[in-house]
């Protein structure tokens, strides 16, 4: 367990780093498709890494769309601001430390799932994540990509969530995540991020970033984009601001994630 706010900052900007090594928008689980324009095109918003008084929260909390707040477990403002979202009228979603393929694992933060976990205790931490977030109706992972490429770490979690009715963001931490495929043969609703705002902490980034979503907007029939408060969460909040109305122009409406699921 961290001991100061600063610490666990330090950590999940440490996450931030690792679990963005991937970049989403290229993956092949979701490719671009050219745009339909008798079409409503879908713009999901996901922000991660509430839960602990991070930069940029009120910020986020605020936006005039709706958005998916993913909350980290076991934190010192986890139940306050998973109650906030829901309030707000947000999505609430349980943001699952998950081991990465680099890094320490006491950088991931409490209750986080290893792949050297048994199978019973894998149960229990995903268990005891999920009850810890309330208003939860769906999961994400933080990091993580070692864990979504462990089939036998996947299964027990996409097995639990079926059993609570929940559905799962595979973040895409990695190209080699194997919930898609999972979740598909366990029936759980799922779908994958397409871009990360900020995976570099740069204003200047960001801003890029947002250019590309409005692009992404324009093109795709669904876009889901994820961001983050903590470091990069003011410029990050910033950003989208600005770019929400010009995606509002274009003609794209900002959706719930779980319309995303299939």
């Amino acid at each position: 367990m961290y001991r100061t706010k600063a610490l666990i900052a330090a950590v999940l900007l440490l996450g931030m780093v690792i679990g963005a090594a991937v970049p989403a928008d290229t993956s092949s689980a979701s490719p671009l498709k050219p745009p339909d324009f008798g079409a409503v095109r879908r713009v999901a918003l996901v922000i991660d890494d509430f839960g602990n008084d991070m930069l940029g929260t009120e910020q986020m909390m605020e936006l005039p769309v709706p958005f998916a707040a993913a909350v980290m477990p076991f934190l010192p403002t986890t139940k306050r601001d998973a109650e906030w979202a829901h309030r707000k009228g947000h999505t609430v979603l349980v943001h699952v430390p998950m081991e990465p393929n680099a890094g320490k694992p006491e950088w991931l933060g409490p209750g986080a799932i290893t792949t050297k976990l048994t199978d019973e205790e894998v149960r229990q931490r995903i268990t005891a994540a999920i009850e810890d977030v309330p208003y939860a109706t769906g999961i994400n992972n933080h990091m993580g990509s070692k864990v979504t490429a462990d089939e036998r770490i996947m299964r027990i979690i996409l097995t639990v969530c079926k059993e609570k009715g929940l559905f799962v963001l595979d973040s895409r931490t990695t190209d080699k995540s194997v919930i898609g495929k999972l979740a598909r043969e366990l029936g759980v609703p799922t779908a994958s991020n397409n871009l990360f705002l900020d995976d570099v902490y740069t204003r200047s980034h960001i801003a890029k970033q947002g250019v590309k979503l409005q692009k992404l907007a324009n093109t795709r029939e669904a876009t889901i984009v994820i961001g983050h408060v903590g470091v990069p969460g003011k410029h990050t909040a910033d950003v989208l601001g600005s770019a929400i109305p010009a995606i509002r122009q274009s003609g794209a409406v900002f959706v719930p994630i779980a319309q995303m699921m299939q």
